[in-house]
This record gives C-alpha cells, sequence and structure tokens, in this order.
C-alpha cells in the first residue's frame, strides 16, 4: 500500500486543520532528541494537534533536555544507577509519566530496552521509531547492517511497542535509497532528514483517531491494515 498524506505542506512537514483537542503526549530520550524536536517544531507549526506535557530521560546530560526546557516543557530525569533492576527502574518511570496521564508515550532515541510490565502498563499507547524497514534490522547499527546486505532501499518505521524488540505492528515507514558510495554515517544523516518528517506524520494519524490498535487489531481509517502506509517521497 502507498500512502501519500492529504494534508498540506508545511515546510516539509504535513499540516491539518483540525477541531480534535489535541493529543497529550510524554516523550522518553536518551541524547541530543533530534526527533523530540521535530515533534515540538511540528506542533509549533500547526503540523502536530499535540499537547507535549513532559520529556523524562534517563540521562541528565541528554541535550534534548535543554531544548525541551527552552520550550518551557517539563523535563524528568530518572537515573538508571539509583535503582536495582530493571523492573525497579521502570516502575519508577511509570511513577514519573502516570502523573502527566498521557494519552501516548513516544520513545524517541531512548536507549533501555523495557520491562513487560512497563510495555503491558501502556499497551496500546507506546510508540517508538526504528531506523529500518521493519522487520529488517531490527536493534543496533541498523545503517551498517543494511549496507552489508546489499539492499537497494533502506528506510524508518513507526511502530507501536511490544514485548518482542522492535517486533511491534508497524503502521507508517519512510524509505530512502541506498547510494553506492553510502556509508553508515551518510545513510544515517539522510534518514534522519526523513526521520523527522515520519515521526511527526505518524503521531498525528494518531491524533486524529485514524491510527488505532485495538485489541490486538492494527486499524487505519477504522480498516484492517494489513501492512505499513507508506509516507510519500518529498517532492
Amino acid at each position: 500500500m502507498f500512502y501519500s498524506v492529504p494534508w498540506r505542506r508545511y515546510e516539509g512537514i504535513y499540516e491539518t486543520p483540525s477541531t480534535m483537542s489535541p493529543l497529550s503526549i510524554v516523550v522518553l530520550i536518551s541524547g541530543r532528541g533530534s526527533n523530540l524536536q521535530s515533534l515540538i517544531q511540528a506542533q509549533q507549526q500547526g503540523a502536530l494537534n499535540s499537547a507535549l506535557k513532559a520529556v523524562i530521560s534517563n540521562r541528565p546530560e541528554a541535550a534534548g533536555l535543554q531544548y525541551a526546557s527552552a520550550q518551557q516543557i517539563d523535563t524528568v530525569v530518572v537515573e538508571p544507577a539509583r535503582f536495582e533492576g530493571r523492573e525497579a527502574y521502570d516502575q519508577a518511570l511509570i511513577e514519573a509519566i502516570d502523573p502527566y496521564q498521557p494519552q501516548l508515550v513516544v520513545l524517541a532515541g531512548f536507549m533501555r530496552i523495557l520491562t513487560p510490565t512497563f510495555v503491558h502498563h501502556y499497551a496500546g499507547r507506546l510508540v517508538n521509531i526504528h531506523p529500518s524497514l521493519l522487520p529488517r534490522f531490527k536493534g543496533l547499527h541498523t545503517h551498517q547492517r543494511a549496507l552489508d546486505a546489499g539492499v537497494e532501499v533502506h528506510g524508518a518505521s513507526v511502530h507501536y511497542v511490544t514485548e518482542e524488540l522492535d517486533g511491534g505492528p508497524v503502521f507508517l515507514q519512510v524509505e530512502i535509497p541506498v547510494f553506492r558510495e553510502d556509508h553508515a554515517d551518510t545513510l544515517a544523516e539522510r534518514l534522519l532528514q526523513q526521520e523527522h518528517r515520519l515521526y511527526p506524520a505518524a503521531i498525528q494519524l494518531i491524533a486524529e483517531g485514524r491510527i488505532q490498535w485495538v485489541d490486538d487489531n492494527l486499524q487505519f481509517d477504522h480498516t484492517p491494515l494489513d501492512q505499513p502506509l507508506l509516507l510519500d517521497a518529498p517532492h
């Protein structure tokens, strides 16, 4: 299925008028938060009907925290070293998130493997962006693995999170060509530009109720979605 998002473009990000209440979200990061920045910018430009309640990180030095704070968004740090084990940490993370009552928890470069307890607590309202065309190249080092495999097309995917690492249902992807002269860094840089289009578009689909994951069934416009939608290439 080819999905050309039928909305007006605004500086490379899709925009649509909406009378719906903003989707309340909390974003989890570990580093510079470039995808976080794309979400904030899309929201400010009217391309994403969301209310970003907080940004939470496992690393106090994460640059994305400073960016969020400058935008008057609450920031919280939950450091793993303060807790004994993953279960205790994830319970603390839940306790940091829940006061904001998010409708969606967004992973944006959050570099931790989440426990089943955490995943079940946010079942159906936890999403992630992954730098490959899932189900290919789950896990780390996706760009080098794509090059090693000799693929001609690479990309990124947005999916709901399940207990399986990078294994939840994918609903929106974007593709880029792999050039003969590419190496891992150039491929990563070009794909990141498309991730900054992909994530706001994906979350906007959820904000509008067009994408839903109900009773383990992924739906687009209330119709079963058998394969991921494809975000069209920029013109």
